[in-house]
């Protein structure tokens, strides 16, 4: 029996969750710099206001920019628990607002490796996540390495920073080619929304994305959708160099009240009617199978 099917069996067998299953959304970009963990955080924040429980999973690996903007150095990740046992509430760190956050740590490659047993206590720890929170927001690194297309594979789910910048769009296109290209990434179970960042105006996002969509769309033949835009702000930029999120910083700020706006779309019943909640578990299974 190979490591997908053991997976699978875990997953069916485990005991039912006593709520919904968490919405997974990963946060993405082609290139670094471009807002991707300002993006991730600053939505958290808005979908707590909105009276959600939301979970940051940093899998940025090598850098630590959710853990500077939580002002936090977590004593555990989640290298912890796969490899030392660690109990899933000891490897989160509360922020502002009681925004849960993850260090992803690294070694994640060498989740595939694992034995039954092993799977068996992560499977089971990772669905407790579940029931403990609405929103798990993962944030990938930026670019196309291997382990970020894996957690975009994993994902039904995926938001796609870019900003105007000709090599933010050019490296955009990049990762979804080579997320198209990947054997296991199923486009029909995946809804793939980019949000135009550091933005003049509407007529300038809207240009932005009309840029990329029509690429993808004669080369790609990818599902994308238009999120929203964040504009240029001189108070997110003093945000960041405090170390704090915009949102909190200065909640009438024109970005802060942009991230208020697209929390508020991601939560429209309507527009996520047919997204499917895999949940963290399922999420992960993914990621651990090579299929």
């Amino acid at each position: 029996m190979d490591q997908a099917e053991q997976l699978r069996r875990i997953i069916k067998g485990s005991a039912p969750p006593k709520r919904p299953l968490a919405r997974v959304i990963t946060v993405t970009s082609g290139k670094g710099g471009v807002g991707k963990s300002n993006t991730a955080i600053n939505l958290a924040i808005q979908f707590r206001r909105m009276g959600r429980k939301v979970i940051i999973l940093d899998a940025d690996f090598g850098l630590a920019n959710i853990e500077i903007m939580f002002g936090a150095v977590p004593k555990h990740n989640l290298c912890d628990l796969i490899y030392q046992g660690t109990d899933i509430k000891d490897i989160i760190t509360w922020g502002p607002m009681e925004v849960g956050f993850i260090s992803g740590g690294s070694g994640i490659a060498g989740m595939s490796n694992l034995q039954r047993d092993e799977l068996n206590y992560i499977i089971k720890s990772l669905s407790e996540l579940d029931e403990m929170t609405d929103i798990i927001i993962v944030d990938t690194g930026a670019g196309i390495a291997d382990g970020v297309l894996e957690f975009l594979v994993a994902s039904g789910e995926i938001l796609l920073v870019t900003t105007p910048e000709p090599t933010s769009i050019t490296d955009s296109y990049s990762l979804l080619k080579a997320l198209g290209r990947n054997p296991r990434f199923r486009p029909e179970q995946t809804q793939i929304r980019v949000l135009a960042n550091k933005v003049a105006d509407e007529a300038e996002a809207r240009s932005l994305y009309t840029k990329l969509e029509t690429v993808v769309k004669r080369y790609l033949k990818l599902p994308i959708s238009y999120l929203g835009l964040v504009p240029q702000d001189n108070q997110l930029a003093k945000a960041v160099m405090q170390q704090t999120p915009v949102s909190l910083d200065n909640p009438k700020a024109r970005s802060a009240v942009a991230y208020e706006l697209l929390a508020a779309k991601l939560l429209n019943k309507e527009l996520n009617k047919t997204i499917p909640r895999r949940g963290m578990a399922e999420f992960f299974s993914h990621i651990m199978s090579k299929r």
